[in-house]
């Protein structure tokens, strides 16, 4: 079933969120970033946000973007980095159910078409995306190093995204791909 396929791919697979240029973001008309926090924005055991996600949420801000941290981790976790950060978030989302995700979103106000979620996961994040109707970027994993839950999906995870590439079914955005 192609819609079926479908709902389990990301519309795009780039290295990490660091390398697009916000330009890309303005290009594919979105006006609210969802980001996972663990192993995208930053690993697990940070607790306070990283140099580069304080320039990235400084970028975004100044190009009318707005940063929202989406999380299955508890609500202390996300909060307490969130909070930092300056941004408002959502913790225990459920992903890769996008039901919570898209009322919230909805309740926030938010057009979903102009949203787009950014994360690691092809197993959580990327069907979360899907199911609440947006549009779904895939990043690689920013360290090495998981907590238990995560290190579970990625037996999961890592076979089925060395099979798409494999297969030429996803790769990674170039350069040029990103637009002017």
């Amino acid at each position: 079933n192609v819609k079926r396929i479908m709902r389990k791919l990301p519309d795009y697979y780039v290295k990490d969120i660091f390398e697009i240029p916000v330009r890309f973001f303005k290009k594919i008309g979105v006006k609210t970033l969802l980001c996972d926090l663990d192993n995208t924005l930053d690993a697990y055991d940070v607790l306070s946000p990283s140099d580069r996600v304080i320039n990235l949420k400084k970028e975004l801000d100044e190009n009318d973007i707005k940063l929202y941290i989406i999380s299955n981790n508890t609500g202390e976790r996300v909060s307490t980095y969130a909070n930092k950060l300056g941004v408002k978030y959502l913790s225990s989302t459920g992903k890769p159910f996008g039901f919570k995700l898209k009322k919230y979103l909805l309740n926030e106000g938010l057009s979903l078409n102009e949203c787009a979620l950014v994360g690691d996961q092809l197993v959580t994040d990327i069907p979360c995306a899907k199911r609440a109707g947006i549009i779904a970027i895939l990043t690689d994993p920013i360290v090495s190093k998981d907590q238990w839950t995560t290190r579970f999906n990625r037996k999961f995870d890592i076979p089925r995204r060395k099979r798409l590439i494999k297969k030429g079914i996803i790769s990674h955005m170039k350069e040029e791909d990103y637009g002017q």
